[in-house]
């Protein structure tokens, strides 16, 4: 193994499932010790105990907590940094695509605001306090361990693209993300502390399999996807990964998309797949 996140710490929020899930797995693999913060604490403990059966020589810890009240989030921060000496990486993964979102005449406010509070507002907590922990984090050369770390925010392709089968709330919510973070990145781009935002495209997730639940909804979507396929989590934990690490040392503010070619696309080639998806992690 390469240990690219050997002697840090990461917390990464939605962890117990999907691309948290999986990235807790691959950061804790390449060396990370891992708080694993999620609103269903059973998932996040399932996930912190495989950790620990798979890779006994770094820590896993389970935290529940709501990404949309900012103290569940300053308590997760202070956690990490109290359990573990400092915050290397802080993944804002948490999200919500809420079924009732649609376009602009039928989303009700009351769903507009529940997303913006949890895909934005908890993501601002979540660098805010993640940028005061890393400006204290303590220097040992030897380690490879330095003052900053590396944030990254989810997005998503709906940012960069518009689609007929809205989801107004959800779509305006991962914009913010993308200009929060450029605007983030420029203001501490000489304290050490890189911000990034990972842009998925559709994913074979719980969140987007639950939102596609017929074949109608799942074909309208493929038929636009270049590689024929939707992603996979262990797919977005692998960039995730590359972001965390020093592999990433000059990229900060990008919009890092990892969509099968989606965003590049304007008529998608024909034929099946010649390859499989890589395995998960779990």
């Amino acid at each position: 193994m390469s240990q690219r996140l050997a002697n840090k710490v990461a917390l990464i929020t939605g962890a117990g499932s999907g691309i948290g899930l999986e990235s807790s797995l691959l950061f804790a693999q390449e060396g990370a010790n891992v708080l694993l913060v999620d609103i269903n604490i059973a998932a996040a403990q399932k996930g912190a105990a495989l950790i620990q059966q798979r890779f006994p020589n770094v820590k896993a810890l389970a935290l529940h907590a709501d990404v949309g009240k900012e103290d569940d989030i300053k308590g997760a921060v202070d956690l990490a940094v109290a359990e573990f000496g400092r915050l290397d990486v802080m993944f804002n993964n948490a999200g919500i695509m809420h079924p009732e979102d649609d376009h602009a005449l039928n989303t009700e406010e009351k769903i507009w605001d529940l997303t913006m509070q949890i895909n934005v507002k908890g993501v601002w907590w979540g660098c805010k306090y993640a940028i005061m922990a890393m400006r204290q984090n303590p220097v040992d050369e030897e380690k490879g361990l330095r003052v900053g770390g590396s944030i990254i925010n989810t997005a998503s392709f709906v940012a960069l693209m518009g689609a007929a089968t809205p989801q107004l709330a959800y779509t305006a919510s991962k914009g913010a993300v993308l200009s929060m973070t450029r605007e983030l990145a420029m203001v501490h781009a000489r304290e050490g502390i890189r911000l990034n935002s990972l842009c998925p495209g559709p994913l074979k997730t719980p969140l987007l399999m639950d939102f596609l639940n017929t074949s109608e909804k799942k074909e309208r979507r493929l038929v636009h996807l270049p590689m024929g396929r939707f992603g996979e989590a262990v797919e977005l934990a692998k960039a995730a990964l590359f972001l965390a690490s020093d592999d990433s040392s000059y990229m900060t503010g990008t919009d890092f998309k990892v969509d099968g070619g989606l965003t590049s696309c304007y008529v998608t080639p024909v034929g099946e797949p010649t390859l499989q998806p890589p395995a998960s992690l779990i």
